[in-house]
């Protein structure tokens, strides 16, 4: 498992009883999480007293139970500062595990010694393509909400990073992807956070299991000639981090060589030292020379 074990603004403080006890800077929350389904002695106070906690509703969806919460606040993870919101679905705009995987491609695009341009789909509120754009790359950021896509630009401005070579795009992925190859565009790194399940701009309907092996297959093809990594996410419920492996193996390493490996993310939990499992990642990565 590769844990993100390198937070100071965020902590997960337990988990019990399909929730999570959770500290965001100084700000502690309760949400669901359908990966707790063990139980605790609950003893940490945040339980009782929270500053949110997001209940769910019978007929589906919920609703956030607020007691002392501003409507944003800043956290940091290194050299990044992040705005951080309650949302609808439980969400606060932030996927603190994946903070491992920000390391990662920071650590390869710092080592390279040569310039990167990496694509970033589904890219959602922008930790990533913040984290790629510190390490000094130049990012094309690409999420279908144009909502999400303000959001990122207020988290690169509030990161000090409005200045950096990324583009900006409200797209549909897939179609953007198949311009960028008729126009010969191509990128060094690639980085991908599909949904499980969602609709497009024309009633599209995207299922991970069904449209994953096909997208990436098509992703392929905006590639540079000497890539140097391919981040893929995934939050689906029974697809596993070997699936994820045998996809990457197939598309990339056929193509360039290198190697892929899976694991599960997770966040420490201070109360018991074990970790939350929160989805898997694959990283390909050019073999070093």
């Amino acid at each position: 498992m590769w844990r993100a074990d390198g937070w100071q603004d965020y902590e997960l403080l337990d988990c019990s009883d399909g929730e999570k006890l959770e500290r965001w800077g100084s700000r502690i929350l309760v949400r669901p999480d359908p990966q707790a389904i063990w139980e605790t002695p609950r003893r940490h106070p945040g339980w009782r007293t929270p500053d949110a906690r997001y209940v769910r509703s019978r007929e589906g969806g919920g609703q956030w139970e607020k007691n002392r919460l501003p409507e944003s606040w800043k956290i940091r993870y290194g050299e990044l500062t992040f705005q951080v919101k309650p949302m609808n679905f439980k969400h606060t705009g932030l996927f603190p595990e994946q903070a491992v995987n920000w390391d990662w491609a920071m650590g390869k695009i710092r080592g390279c010694g040569r310039p990167v341009r990496v694509l970033n789909l589904f890219a959602y509120t922008g930790a990533a393509t913040l984290a790629c754009a510190a390490a000094g790359a130049e990012v094309c950021h690409v999420d279908a909400a144009k909502g999400m896509v303000a959001w990122a630009k207020e988290n690169a401005a509030v990161s000090g990073l409005s200045d950096r070579p990324i583009r900006w795009i409200v797209d549909d992925c897939a179609k953007f992807v198949e311009r960028e190859i008729r126009r010969g565009r191509r990128y060094d790194a690639l980085i991908m956070d599909p949904p499980s399940y969602g609709r497009g701009p024309g009633g599209e309907v995207w299922k991970l299991e069904t449209n994953l092996f096909p997208f990436v297959k098509l992703c392929a093809g905006v590639l540079s000639d000497d890539p140097l990594f391919v981040l893929i996410n995934s939050y689906t419920t029974g697809l596993s981090a070997s699936t994820l492996t045998y996809i990457s193996e197939t598309v990339f390493r056929t193509r360039y060589g290198g190697r892929s490996v899976s694991d599960e993310l997770g966040l420490p939990v201070t109360e018991t030292g074990l970790a939350l499992p929160c989805g898997a990642s694959c990283r390909w990565e050019k073999e070093e020379t």
